[in-house]
């Protein structure tokens, strides 16, 4: 639920006390992160404290760049769900390349004019040396998603700001491409910001042209090539018949269907291992058990799947992309392979059931909601925008609807 003024008044408190102790009096025991105190120190050595905007890099070379980078292309696909997000939540997005230089970026109509304001356009550069700590500096120097709220940033022009970074990464090789920044005022924070700005870097990959070039080519609802279930109640189906499979091997053909493209032994143990220390070879065993599962069909050097593939969460996404909100719901079986320890599957987990309830507050369907209720029947806010959203004219959904929000409030 989004957190009262009051609780986000008392956090700004406490980040400027912190900011003051550190900068007045030289105080390394602040009570901050230790992402952020790193990052204070940092920015200490610089000129950061005394900036009024970002410095902008040169004008034609930032255009240039971007006009031939990859993810020029993959945001011009995704690009109208990034400026609906930004202009539903007056935020103000930014693309960055991997020195924090701002490439793209599209604001609603308040954020747009303050970003203005510090030179968060096209060009800033915001790397810590230039402006102190901030969100975007932070994802990619940790090359993780990251927060920086009110006064943890160090440069005093953001301090009325709160900021979600994630980092974009090429799905094929790993390398980390950028940075999708979303940020809006400090009084506006709230705690599904970090999973949406996974969301949008997720949007971002998928749309990116090597994964386009391998699109999967199941038909939904065909008994041909391989149909899997990750929402709810884990499955995989072979031209119909399930597969006996255990976790581990579910997880594994679920990474390899998000990834058409193929993955690498590395990258593929990276996304289903993170740093657990399990050895390449248990790895290649399970693909191996896989491998003779499917008849053969996945290759080597990269591992990919060489049948057409059909998955629930494809059908689920792009659903919401086209503001099909009840069918997505309809297909939306409930979390994401729940209790997965892969960091790949964890990341996507957070990011549908992000997509379906921010789709669910922007377009709360009374149908869609009941649904939803069912898989999610503590979401409090979900059936409180419906009922607003209804008012007081008489509709068929609304007894049930005040009577899930009664159960869900005790």
């Amino acid at each position: 639920m989004k957190q009262s003024i009051g609780s986000l008044r008392d956090r700004r408190l406490d980040a400027v006390r912190a900011w003051t102790a550190f900068v007045t009096d030289g105080d390394d025991a602040v009570r901050v992160r230790p992402e952020i105190l790193s990052s204070w120190q940092r920015s200490a050595q610089g000129a950061a404290l005394d900036v009024s905007v970002a410095p902008l890099a040169d004008e034609h070379d930032t255009a240039a760049f971007w006009q031939d980078s990859p993810l020029q292309a993959a945001v011009s696909t995704v690009e109208q769900e990034l400026r609906r997000s930004a202009e539903d939540g007056d935020l103000v997005l930014a693309v960055t390349d991997t020195r924090t230089r701002i490439l793209w970026t599209y604001g609603g109509r308040v954020m747009r004019r303050k970003a203005e304001t510090v030179n968060f356009v096209a060009g800033g550069r915001w790397d810590d040396a230039s402006v102190g700590t901030n969100a975007l500096d932070l994802a990619g120097r940790l090359d993780a998603p990251a927060t920086v709220f009110s006064a943890e940033h160090f440069s005093p022009i953001v301090h009325n700001w709160v900021c979600w970074a994630a980092p974009v990464h090429d799905p094929v090789t790993g390398e980390r491409l950028g940075v999708i920044d979303l940020s809006t005022t400090w009084d506006r924070a709230h705690p599904i910001g970090l999973a949406t700005a996974r969301m949008m870097a997720w949007m971002i990959e998928s749309a990116l042209p090597d994964t386009r070039q391998h699109p999967r080519h199941g038909i939904p609802g065909s008994d041909h090539g391989l149909a899997l279930t990750l929402l709810g109640a884990a499955e995989a189906r072979l031209d119909g018949q399930r597969l006996l499979l255990n976790r581990r091997q579910t997880e594994i053909l679920a990474l390899l269907a998000l990834h058409p493209e193929g993955l690498s032994l590395e990258r593929l143990h990276a996304l289903l291992y993170g740093d657990a220390a399990v050895s390449a070879s248990t790895l290649k065993a399970e693909v191996s058990h896989l491998r003779s599962t499917l008849g053969g069909a996945i290759s080597s050097r990269p591992y990919r799947l060489m049948l057409p593939v059909t998955i629930d969460v494809d059908e689920v996404l792009e659903r919401i992309r086209r503001g099909q909100v009840l069918a997505a719901v309809a297909a939306y079986g409930g979390d994401l392979m729940p209790g997965t320890d892969s960091p790949a599957l964890s990341e996507l987990a957070e990011v549908v059931a992000v997509a379906v309830r921010e789709a669910l507050l922007a377009d709360p369907d009374p149908d869609a909601v009941l649904g939803y209720s069912e898989i999610a029947p503590y979401d409090v806010e979900v059936l409180e925008t419906c009922l607003r959203r209804l008012g007081p004219a008489p509709h068929r959904a609304t007894p049930l609807l005040r009577g899930r929000l009664a159960a869900a409030r005790r």
